[in-house]
């Protein structure tokens, strides 16, 4: 699903749709969660999702967006959060302790915080998929062998 092109158009137009949006809605981030979330469904049926349900409830925008990227993104944390001249940034990154010039963040701005949280997700996202499918495919699948495997090589 994640290298699929319905869900690279899927995540384009929720980006596009963030750009133009002044305030984060119970109706936008249910939209985000299911259109680009793939964890997500089986967290709930495990009630492990009920956290992050009660802070959409509540209006806990940042909050809940934080816990959007736990759930589906564990490998990802933020690395940048700052509000300069009108403009909220939110950077991601799997690697924070990296030095910044040679990480690869996912970036986004948007006058409103958990808006511009919620776009670096998408763009973290996307990233995430395209690695994915990039990895598919170039590394050989190996069949699992019945019995016992050895290794052979000399390593000395």
């Amino acid at each position: 699903m994640l290298n699929d092109e319905k869900y690279a158009c899927r995540l384009e137009a929720l980006e596009g749709q963030l750009k133009n949006e002044t305030v984060l809605t119970p109706d936008l981030i249910r939209k985000v969660i299911t259109d680009a979330c793939t964890r997500f469904p089986t967290m709930k049926k495990a009630g492990k999702s009920i956290g992050l349900e009660r802070l959409i409830e509540i209006g806990a925008w940042c909050d809940a967006t934080l816990a959007l990227i736990e759930i589906e993104l564990p490998q990802w944390s933020i690395r940048r959060l700052a509000h300069e001249d009108g403009e909220s940034f939110c950077s991601l990154s799997r690697q924070p302790a990296l030095p910044i010039e040679f990480d690869d963040t996912a970036d986004a701005s948007h006058p409103v915080l958990p808006l511009a949280i919620l776009a670096a997700f998408l763009e973290a996202r996307r990233r995430a998929g395209a690695a994915r499918a990039t990895r598919a495919a170039t590394v050989p699948q190996v069949r699992a062998t019945e019995g016992n495997a050895i290794c052979t090589d000399n390593f000395v």
